[in-house]
């Protein structure tokens, strides 16, 4: 039985694959842009005490970004396949620069600030750009990696939460979105002079292609687990200085630090998560990290002493950044001719997810006066994602490319070299 290069993955073949200045600027565009699509989190407090906020109001302008950031994604990732990732990305670290412009010298109220996070959301829709930019440049068997380390871009949120807070108590918090225009400037040279479009290029995508792939019933599983795992850990990203801020009466230096420590687990694991999941197959990681995530979770739910929360919550966020590794294994594999597409897609689901998780915390702490419910909700919602995906397992081993399938760890190693003929879900053909 011959051996499949797929699962065969070494980081010496890697680094002769692909573009590596591209993939660094891909990370570079993400992480800039992850930086500012949530600085409102770490600048929560600051808000809050000076608008006079509710928790639910909190809840809803730390969210807006992440929902800004799931309507950009499906406006980018069209413009990424028509005139390429580098344009696209260009194009978006522009635009960048109207909400920070905005938060810095003209929004003074709370409804001028929902319209800054709105636009924030165009920072988010960084994803639909980058992640497509740098996984046209790598063959299959080193996707997982290849978008574990583009998608890393997300520890972009360790500079937020670390300097935003300290920034705003020396120089005022409207200061503070005049100082996030430096690096979004010196990403955006460093992204001209290095990134390249890879040589083939596939053709752009239609309303036709939408509605075709929406008809098959992976792309919406893929939406929810990714809802569940890149929407945990934004919403979290977004919303954990305000947790920590008003549970355990930290100052507001304090919580952005904590929430420092808690990302960067998240953060760098995501990569951990993209080469175990080429090695040992995607959905055998995303099983037993969803499964660790609703556990550690629950646990936080429970309100322990700050110490043990830190605990657990540096275990959720680091299996929910290995898990978006994982879930972007799995796409090219299932969709290796519309990563682009469904990249846009799934990112905004993602959004979504990241949208409500604030929303429900902010949204239960004000009516019950406890966080325990609001993050109850939001493990039992994670756990939900793992036993869907359990009772998948056996639907996509029947149904997908044996070659895909076996890659994507859904096959043993035994298995027999049949050719699946043709893939049929929800009624769509696929040759």
């Amino acid at each position: 039985m011959r051996q499949k290069a797929g699962r065969i993955v070494s980081l010496k073949g890697f680094a002769k694959a692909g573009h590596p200045p591209t993939l660094v600027s891909a990370f570079l565009y993400f992480d800039v842009s992850f930086m500012i699509w949530v600085m409102l989190g770490p600048l929560g407090p600051f808000l809050g005490e000076s608008l006079k906020l509710t928790a639910g109001q909190k809840g809803l302008l730390t969210a807006l970004p992440l929902l800004g950031g799931s309507f950009f994604r499906l406006i980018l990732g069209p413009m990424t396949e028509r005139i390429g990732g580098r344009k696209t990305a260009l194009i978006g670290l522009t635009l960048t620069f109207l909400p920070l412009l905005i938060g810095w010298r003209f929004a003074t109220t709370f409804e001028e600030f929902l319209g800054v996070g709105i636009l924030l959301g165009v920072a988010g829709a960084s994803f639909a750009a980058a992640l497509p930019l740098a996984s046209a440049w790598y063959p299959p068997e080193y996707q997982g990696i290849a978008m574990g380390i583009a998608g890393a871009g997300n520890s972009g949120t360790l500079f937020a939460s670390l300097f935003a807070p300290r920034l705003a108590k020396i120089f005022g918090w409207h200061e503070v979105f005049l100082f996030a225009m430096i690096p979004v400037l010196l990403v955006w040279i460093l992204f001209f002079v290095l990134a390249k479009d890879a040589p083939r290029k596939a053709p752009p995508k239609g309303l036709s292609d939408y509605k075709e792939v929406l008809k098959i019933g992976d792309t919406g599983w893929f939406c929810f687990l990714y809802s569940l795992t890149f929407g945990g850990f934004s919403g979290l990203v977004s919303f954990l200085t305000i947790f920590f801020f008003d549970q355990y009466h930290l100052t507001k230096v304090q919580a952005g630090d904590l929430t420092t420590l808690v990302v960067v687990f998240g953060s760098f694991l995501r990569p951990v998560g993209g080469l175990l999941s080429d090695r040992i197959g995607g959905y055998r990681m995303l099983l037993v990290l969803l499964a660790g995530a609703a556990i550690s979770l629950g646990c936080v739910a429970t309100l322990p002493s700050v110490t043990v929360a830190v605990a657990f919550l540096v275990l959720t966020m680091g299996m929910l950044g290995m898990g978006n590794g994982a879930v972007f294994q799995l796409v090219p594999q299932r969709f290796p001719e519309r990563v682009g597409l469904i990249t846009g897609l799934v990112g905004a689901a993602g959004g979504v997810g990241g949208f409500l998780l604030p929303n429900v915390l902010g949204g239960l702490k004000g009516v019950t006066g406890s966080f325990g419910p609001g993050l109850g909700i939001c493990a039992l919602a994670i756990g939900t994602g793992a036993a869907a995906l359990f009772l998948l397992g056996p639907v996509w081993r029947r149904t997908w490319q044996q070659d895909s399938a076996w890659r994507a760890g859904l096959l043993p190693a035994t298995t027999s070299q049949l050719q699946t003929p043709a893939l049929q879900v929800s009624g769509f053909t696929e040759r």
